[in-house]
């Protein structure tokens, strides 16, 4: 039986990973089946929602990494959807706090790696984090770089000329070297890079033991579909959380707003908006150091439109 393609896209939190597997998706070949299965550090999932299509079969993994708490849940989920589905290619986006490393070998084991072929693994960076001694201090960053087949800059429209030059001369000097090495903007990757060549690896685990994110926490909250939001209550909302939560790492949301449903995703100060299929219900959750659960739930329900 032909075995399915499965890509898998890596970064660190914030990159835009799901941004770019929605313009993947739009731009995918006609001819080709694809499923995705999107992992979430936090309890409550948010990238599914947004990657929800009538068209697309979505899979989500949410309440931990795929290489260590979900795991399990990642044999039965790749492999109850290859069963229901038959896809010719298997997106996968893991957590952006995954080791890939352990993703990795536990899709060319078996059983998986009974029905699956592992295709080139895509990374994505933001250059002004790549460029950044900080992050590449980091085993979990320096593993989800090391590898990649192909590696994507992403949001380059925000970083400088410097900066841009000193990400080329760092992604050059990457051993083994990189199918490809590239730059986008919003995303925009091209879906002829999912076939590039895989790197020859012996083996995929890395020698530094993966680390817990256990000094950052997460926290969601699940409003009903009839739920209507005021968007410019959600506008002062996200505009205001770094003030609201210290440290802020990640937030991001789905919510209904006057019978629309917008994807809101706050990552390095800023955020951004774009609408999504998703009917389901409203979503949001934030990953900080500490936060105050009730009073971001009662800002959160300020927002409500009130009849």
């Amino acid at each position: 039986m032909k075995k399915t393609i499965v890509n898998l896209f890596t970064g660190f939190l914030g990159v835009g990973k799901t941004t770019a597997l929605r313009h993947l998706i739009a731009n995918r070949p006609a001819h080709e089946r694809w499923a995705v299965i999107v992992n979430e550090f936090g309890e409550v999932g948010i990238d599914g929602a947004a990657l929800s299509s009538d068209e697309l079969p979505v899979a989500e993994i949410a309440g931990g990494c795929m290489c260590c708490v979900a795991g399990p849940q990642m044999t039965v989920t790749v492999a109850n959807l290859l069963r229901r589905e038959r896809p010719d290619r298997l997106l996968i986006e893991a957590s952006g706090l995954a080791h890939a490393a352990g993703v990795i070998d536990e899709l060319r084991e078996p059983p998986l790696g009974d029905a699956l072929t592992l295709g080139a693994v895509l990374t994505v960076v933001d250059p002004r984090q790549f460029t950044n001694p900080d992050y590449f201090r980091q085993p979990l960053y320096r593993d989800q770089v090391s590898l990649a087949d192909v590696l994507v800059a992403n949001k380059v429209d925000l970083a400088d000329v410097d900066m841009l030059d000193a990400f080329r001369r760092q992604a050059a000097s990457l051993f083994p070297p990189k199918s490809l090495v590239s730059e986008v903007r919003q995303g925009a990757l091209d879906p002829a890079w999912l076939d590039l060549a895989v790197t020859p690896k012996s083996r995929y685990r890395p020698a530094v033991p993966p680390q817990a994110a256990s000094d950052w926490r997460s926290q969601g909250w699940l409003f009903s579909a009839d739920t209507d939001f005021n968007g410019e209550a959600l506008t002062n909302f996200f505009d205001t959380l770094p003030q609201r939560v210290p440290g802020l790492v990640r937030a991001k949301g789905v919510f209904r707003v006057l019978g629309s449903w917008v994807w809101l995703n706050w990552a390095e100060g800023q955020w951004g908006a774009s609408q999504v299929a998703w009917r389901r219900d409203s979503r949001f959750e934030l990953i900080a150091p500490e936060l105050d659960a009730e009073e971001i739930e009662a800002a959160l329900r300020a927002c409500i439109e009130q009849e």
